[in-house]
């Protein structure tokens, strides 16, 4: 394990340079925004001590990192990758979409070696994705310390390739660790994954203003429902058949998804008043979600790394419906990991109305039970993450100070 420095911005960089970051990784959210949150993490400790920072996010043009990056004003560089496509089988490791992919690695090695050294980073964060080996490698070849970030429970193949080229591996969870390679682990430390500040600062009563809840028995616990910004089709007809008997033990709020709104409220037509009135439907939750969060007292998802980080920062009991086609399955690793810790329930076996109903049941009938597998969650959260991480960049770009 590493030794981290103090938050009081204190160590063996100069005050007046300019912090220079550089971050790879994306292709989905849960590689982008723990990365975008550290960031504006690592700017707010730094440019009140007057540090200015800056930032270039290294990606490909085509992914969600170059809208973010956009989105946010960060200049933003592009680099070849190539995806690598899992099998058990070691032929089919050699599909020619693979073989082909293989190629763009040390071309974008290449461009990304350019990149670090007209850059020179005082560190480098990489945060999973395939675009995050080539620019990690370049950093080894360059000399700038590289920090992996792992958001999983179980090491994401690009991180996994990058553990032993990087300065210090920050990990999610403790049980990360005997995963890592050997080498790895002396320079590995636990963080947390980042989670954005405002989804902890919810209010309970906000929620009920803003989607105007006014059919909600406040004196029954709050389910919330979500799939994901897309919804999850799964999840909402697993909902659907139980609905009415969840509407007599709870109130829901049920996020499914833009294009399955119209469907889904078609289902549930057939509620009756007394029941309709503890239902909303919605088919995106934005800015109220931090508010909605607070309200919920068990949270029906799938078990991503990013939901994973909230619900247990916010100490939320949850019931985890893990995508089956998730990279290296680690979704169902993931909602494994805290179901054995009693610190959630998953249906990693069967998902099904009876399932879900045997779940969620006890939750909602035996408040004792409920309030101490949201206990155990908050025992697996790591609120503070955001800063954890910003020490271990600081960490490591004090490392080679003067290098």
């Amino acid at each position: 394990m590493v030794d981290l420095p103090l938050r009081d911005g204190s160590g063996p960089l100069a005050p007046t340079a300019p912090f220079r970051l550089m971050v790879t990784g994306g292709g989905t959210g849960g590689h982008t925004y723990p990365a975008l949150t550290a960031l504006r993490a690592l700017r707010a400790r730094l440019i009140p001590l007057g540090r200015a920072v800056d930032v270039l996010w290294v990606g490909t043009a085509g992914g969600l990192e170059a809208r973010v990056a956009a989105s946010e004003g960060i200049a933003f560089a592009e680099v070849a990758t190539g995806k690598i496509r899992r099998s058990k089988n070691p032929l089919k490791l050699m599909s020619p979409a693979n073989v082909k992919d293989m190629t763009n690695v040390p071309r974008g090695v290449g461009q990304a070696r350019k990149i670090v050294s007209d850059f020179r980073p005082d560190v480098v964060l990489a945060t999973g994705g395939y675009v995050a080996v080539p620019v990690g490698l370049a950093a080894k070849l360059c000399r700038r310390p590289l920090v992996v970030h792992e958001q999983t429970v179980r090491l994401g193949l690009a991180n996994k390739a990058l553990a032993r080229a990087a300065a210090i591996v920050a990990v999610s969870s403790e049980s990360t660790l005997p995963l890592l390679p050997e080498t790895a682990r002396a320079h590995a430390v636990v963080t947390g994954n980042p989670v954005r500040p405002e989804v902890l600062a919810g209010q309970a009563d906000k929620a009920v203003q803003a989607l105007s809840l006014t059919g909600f028995d406040r004196s029954l616990p709050t389910v919330y429902v979500t799939g994901g910004a897309q919804g999850s089709a799964q999840i909402n007809g697993t909902v659907g058949k139980i609905l009415p008997w969840l509407l007599g033990h709870a109130n829901v709020i049920h996020q499914c998804g833009e294009a399955n709104v119209a469907a889904v409220r078609e289902a549930a037509r057939a509620l009756p008043a007394e029941l309709a009135g503890r239902y909303h439907l919605t088919g995106f939750v934005s800015g109220e979600l931090p508010d909605v969060l607070a309200l919920a007292d068990v949270v029906v998802s799938r078990s991503g790394a990013g939901t994973i980080a909230e619900l247990t920062a916010l100490g939320k009991a949850g019931v985890f419906i893990p995508l089956a086609s998730s990279a290296g399955n680690e979704q169902a690793h993931n909602a494994r990991h805290l179901q054995e810790a009693g610190a959630a329930v998953a249906l990693l076996d069967e998902v099904s109305p009876a399932a879900l109903w045997a779940a969620i049941e006890p939750l909602l009938n035996d408040r004792v039970q409920r309030e101490s597998i949201a206990e155990r969650a908050r025992a697996h959260g790591r609120p503070d993450a955001a800063d954890r991480l910003v020490d271990t960049l600081l960490s490591a770009a004090g490392q080679t100070s003067g290098s």
